[in-house]
């Protein structure tokens, strides 16, 4: 992957969490690796342990940012949950699965749509 494609994905995720910060939720651990796969952003929002995918594009000419979240890219962030949540962590907290697209907007501002309970198990 070439070095403009990692600074966008990471000024995409950098976004996204502080999107999700503004929303009051706290983030908990940021591209949390497993056995199985990814998850982008863990964050605790109230009773809720999200795991949110983000996808970041510079335009929607190949399509928008959350259509590249399908059914391949679902099941590997929910085997990585469920990974995670084997190992006892976020006992007493309901899953979500989440999915923010983020896009460059005017003056290069980020643009983050918010999907929430985009997918489930």
């Amino acid at each position: 992957m070439s070095e403009a494609r990692l600074a966008l994905g990471r000024w995409g995720e950098e976004a996204a969490a502080a999107y999700l910060e503004s929303q009051g939720m706290r983030i908990l651990q940021r591209n949390l690796r497993t056995p199985v796969g990814e998850i982008d952003i863990l964050a605790r929002a109230g009773k809720f342990l999200v795991f949110a995918e983000v996808k970041t594009r510079r335009s929607d000419a190949f399509g928008a940012p959350q259509e590249a979240v399908g059914k391949t890219k679902q099941r590997q962030v929910v085997r990585a949950a469920q990974w995670y949540l084997g190992s006892g962590e976020g006992k007493g907290l309901q899953p979500r699965f989440d999915v923010l697209a983020v896009r460059p907007g005017p003056g290069g501002q980020a643009q983050v749509e918010h999907f929430i309970d985009a997918f489930g198990v």
